[in-house]
């Protein structure tokens, strides 16, 4: 798998799909990163596993 990945996901705020950029190299990763259409800040919550499957969550800044 590369180390960089493009995600598709919908804004928690806006609700809009955003792509986003997913460095893979790191397993557990937890940051905000603001809506490019809102400009709100989401929580992102992403888990790399084993057999290269990538799992993005994404919250409100207060959830």
């Amino acid at each position: 798998m590369e180390s960089l990945q493009n995600k598709a996901v919908n804004c928690p705020y806006c609700g809009e799909t955003i792509d986003v950029i997913i460095d893979c190299s790191i397993l557990h990763q937890d940051y905000i990163e603001d809506c490019q259409v809102c400009c709100r800040p989401i929580n992102f919550l992403v888990t790399v596993e084993g057999d290269d499957e990538i799992y993005v969550s994404v919250t409100h800044e207060n959830e």
